[in-house]
Order: structure tokens, then sequence, then C-alpha cells
């Protein structure tokens, strides 16, 4: 279960990060709550999860899923370029992620 609250936490971040990238073109209170939404619910999820994780497996993951879900989202939503070393890189942090977990 504190696995899966803090894949809900990143998850969660990713809502704040592609919020605030739209708040960026487009300020109206819809967005505003969404970004508020996702960053509120990202830290509630993440300080749960960490109650039975360790905190560096925990944060390192958490931000792990936030950096490469955002850069994602980027690519998707945002027109960010899509080339192999960005792809590459995303990927190295994703294992990386996975990596603590099967450590740790």
């Amino acid at each position: 279960m504190d696995w899966l609250m803090l894949i809900a936490a990143g998850c969660c971040e990713m809502l704040g990060v592609a919020m605030l990238g739209k708040l960026q073109l487009n300020r109206n209170w819809q967005t505003l709550c969404l970004f508020l939404l996702g960053f509120g619910g990202s830290l509630l999820l993440l300080s749960q999860a960490m109650n039975t994780l360790p905190m560096g497996t925990a944060y390192a993951v958490w931000t792990g899923i936030g950096a490469s879900g955002g850069a994602v989202l980027g690519m998707l939503l945002y027109g960010e370029e899509r080339e192999l070393r960005r792809i590459i890189c995303i990927v190295m942090i994703l294992g990386a992620a996975v990596g603590l977990k099967l450590l740790g």
C-alpha cells in the first residue's frame, strides 16, 4: 500500500507540473485549483508513504516519477523536443528509481 501511495504521489506531482505549465500559458481558476490539488495531494501522499518507507528511497522515487513524468508530459502536451537523448535520460531516471526499490 505504501508503494501505491508513493506512485500516486508521483502522479499527483505530474499533474501539478502539467498545470504549472498550463498556468504559464493561460491563467484561470480551474487550472489554479488543479495545480494546488496536484501538489497538495502529492505532498500528502508522500508524507503518508514515508510513514513506512525509508525517507531517502521515498523521496528519490517521488522526484524520479515527477521529473520523468514532467518531461514526458512536456513532450506530449507542450511540444517539447522528443529526441532520443532526452528519452534515454528519462529511462535512466526511472531505472535509478527502480534500482533504489530493489536495493532498499
